[in-house]
This record gives structure tokens, C-alpha cells and sequence, in this order.
């Protein structure tokens, strides 16, 4: 079964939520680092399942690099900057969050 674009949205938010409470932790812990890519490659690759159309609409030219953050995560993991994380959640995620809790209302 198919899911809504709104499901997409809201599966998507509950795993940067739950990055959030995460990133509350001590940073320099490396469970935390990995707790919160974790969380944030689930809610990137919840939003790769959006129709590529609304996806394009919504993120337009931020998307390719928000699928290479996701597959940095997945797939380099190692490589993965702990600095780069903390500035993606503290600097970029925000307004990807707003936009999608606007697509949502």
C-alpha cells in the first residue's frame, strides 16, 4: 500500500525529533554522534520516498546534497565529520523542518 505524501512528512519529522533529543547528549560521545546520523539518514531517506515531483517542490536544489549527507552516513560511515553533523543539525535541519511542517498545514 501506498503511503501519503503527509505520512512521508510526519515519519519523516518523527525521526528528526527523536535526532533532537539525541543531539541533547554529550556530542563528544561517539554513541551520540552515531544515535544522531542515524536518525537523520531515517529521515532523509523517509523523504527520498516522497513523489520526486513534491520532493523537487519542496527541497529544489538542496536535495542532492541533503541524499549526499544521507549517503555519507549510510555508506562512509567512518568518514563522517563529527563538526559536519552538529553544523547539518544546527544550521541546515531547521529549515528543512520548517519547510516540511509547512507542507504539512
Amino acid at each position: 500500500m501506498s503511503r501519503t505524501t503527509g505520512e512521508i512528512l510526519r515519519e519523516s519529522l518523527l525521526h528528526f525529533e527523536m535526532m533532537h533529543r539525541h543531539a541533547c547528549g554529550d556530542v563528544a560521545d561517539q554513541m551520540v554522534i552515531d544515535a544522531i546520523c542515524m536518525r537523520l539518514s531515517a529521515g532523509i531517506e523517509a523523504l527520498s520516498r516522497l513523489a520526486p515531483e513534491i520532493r523537487d517542490d519542496l527541497f529544489g536544489e538542496d536535495w542532492p546534497v541533503m541524499w549526499g549527507m544521507r549517503n555519507r552516513i549510510a555508506h562512509g560511515y567512518l568518514l563522517v565529520d563529527a563538526v559536519v553533523v552538529r553544523q547539518t543539525v544546527n544550521v541546515d535541519l531547521p529549515g528543512i523542518e520548517q519547510t516540511i511542517r509547512s507542507a504539512l498545514n
